[in-house]
């Protein structure tokens, strides 16, 4: 699959920026979203991170579209069943997709048949946030200079954990290790928790983890944090050097979330999201709420989540290929 993304006329008609009139509004027909549902469809179980987001877009788009959007939870088959439901579903605007930037530049590498191509199948309505990734390890390391030493004088001794194979906790320690010039011992898990307890006691040595599930961990003293994988520090976490800081120029992991509906919405609907979705995630309440989860809103365009989807396609298809990742 090609990593190459070209920018529809629709989104640049969208990226106009706020809508501040409704499709339908000047030709008299009926304004969107009307008296019809909008469903969001999440491609993650119900709780945590995700309905947090969920939340904020449907009571915001609602607040600023009028009508009624409901979050619609389809998980399974690595996040592909819910998102292959946007991908073919009807382009009015009825049927929206929330997801993270894994299902939109990983997992179509890692699975034979995701049944969804992010460069044709969707129309990109706008970035919701970034989540804060950073390297957590069992006390006894002091630094990440520590480990990654230990990891030159024992290759293949020192652990690092994932929640699984090709996610991005595993290209991101990958990606750590390939630039230091170590050999760690990948052991992947089927979610983070029961990965971070195994790091705490010991069993593992660290992981590449979002802040949210860690931060008890850190605040009791069983975990502690050895860089952020951002381009800069954490505003909460003043005190933990970002990874590039640490002599690893460059390095980060994007870890961004986003809303897009399937391929070829009506320009006027498409700019009507995109510009109410914007709005939303530049509110000051919003990112009080988020911050202390790691969540850094991010209120950016379609043509801006066209080029992120792009350069992580590319990253991610090195990064697969050079860890050996083969489909499944």
């Amino acid at each position: 699959m090609s990593a190459r993304l070209t920018l529809p006329r629709r989104a640049l008609l969208a990226a106009g920026g706020a809508a501040c009139l409704r499709p339908g509004d000047a030709t008299g027909q009926v304004p969107y979203p009307g008296q019809r549902p909008v469903s969001l469809v999440i491609p993650y179980a119900p709780g945590g991170i995700p309905d947090v987001f969920g939340n904020a877009i449907i009571r915001g788009l609602g607040q600023r579209l009028g009508g009624t959007f409901v979050m619609d939870h389809k998980p399974g088959a690595s996040t592909t069943l819910g998102t292959r439901q946007v991908a073919r579903a009807r382009p009015d605007g009825y049927t929206l997709l929330f997801a993270g930037n894994g299902t939109f530049s990983i997992t179509p590498f890692v699975l034979r048949d995701a049944g969804y191509d992010p460069a044709k199948d969707f129309t990109w309505l706008g970035m919701t946030g970034s989540a804060l990734y950073l390297f957590v390890a069992q006390p006894r390391w002091e630094s990440l200079d520590a480990l990654l030493d230990a990891a030159r004088r024992r290759p293949g001794e020192v652990s690092y954990a994932s929640w699984g194979v090709g996610s991005s906790a595993h290209l991101g320690t990958f990606d750590l290790a390939r630039r230091a010039g170590v050999d760690l011992v990948h052991v992947p898990y089927n979610g983070t928790a029961a990965a971070l307890t195994d790091i705490a006691s010991g069993r593992v040595d660290f992981m590449l983890s979002t802040l949210a599930p860690a931060r008890p961990h850190m605040e009791a003293g069983r975990l502690r944090p050895l860089g952020v994988a951002s381009p800069a520090r954490y505003r909460l976490l003043p005190e933990v050097p970002t990874v590039a800081e640490q002599g690893f120029s460059g390095y980060e992991v994007p870890n961004w979330t986003a809303v897009a509906g399937p391929a070829g919405l009506p320009p006027a609907v498409a700019a009507a999201l995109e510009g109410a979705l914007a709005a939303t995630f530049a509110d000051e309440q919003l990112l009080a709420r988020l911050e202390p989860l790691g969540i850094t809103p991010t209120p950016t365009g379609a043509p801006a989540l066209v080029e992120a989807v792009t350069r992580d396609l590319g990253i991610n298809a090195d990064l697969i290929r050079r860890a050996g990742i083969r489909p499944e």
